[in-house]
């Protein structure tokens, strides 16, 4: 990927880069979202009370939001607006190969793991470093659960030091800790 983008002009990398984050700042604004409303945000659903505990929940780690099936859909959502969802997919699919149990299946969920995410110019290329890509390229001739570990543990801290931070801050998670807020005010009023 990057051998191809080094043979165009510096001009076009620039402009490229700046309708990167346009398109991201325009993705933020809830008049311009596509779906806006209720379909484009996560809304706390019928179990309200357990919803607005949990989305609370996750400010306090990075963890806390794994662990939450609507924290991961309400990060992977803010992931799309800054264009790099594929560190949380990646994550997810080294999670799910964990799980795999036939040597088979193993194997060969590997190298698809592999080929969408971690080799050079995949498709989803995540942002690991050479040495990192390497061992997980040599890990690969005999696929364990752990041949991923590596890199899903360099993804995953780049995730919580840089990505997690900025979902703390971003308008559709204010929004989500306002809603978890007056519902807990509302429930102690109403008991």
């Amino acid at each position: 990927m990057c051998r191809r983008l080094a043979a165009l002009p510096i001009i076009c990398l620039e402009r490229a880069k700046e309708l990167k984050t346009r398109l991201g700042i325009l993705l933020h604004k809830p008049e311009l979202r596509h779906g806006s409303g209720a379909a484009g945000k996560l809304q706390l659903g019928s179990r309200r009370r357990d919803s607005s505990r949990e989305v609370l929940e996750w400010r306090e780690s990075f963890d806390q939001l794994l662990k939450s099936k609507n924290g991961v859909t309400a990060f992977h959502t803010f992931l799309k607006t800054e264009f790099s969802e594929e560190n949380l997919d990646f994550w997810l699919a080294c999670e799910d190969f964990k799980k795999t149990r036939s040597k088979t299946k193993l194997a060969s969920k590997a190298n698809r793991i592999f080929e969408e995410f971690v080799q050079s110019e995949a498709p989803r290329e995540v942002n690991i470093d050479h040495e990192t890509r390497e061992i997980t390229r040599k890990n690969l001739t005999g696929a364990t659960s752990a041949c991923f570990n590596e890199a899903q543990a360099k993804t995953r801290t780049l995730m919580e030091k840089d990505s997690y931070p900025r979902f703390l801050k971003s308008a559709s998670y204010q929004d989500m800790t306002k809603q978890a807020a007056s519902c807990s005010i509302n429930k102690r009023l109403h008991t």
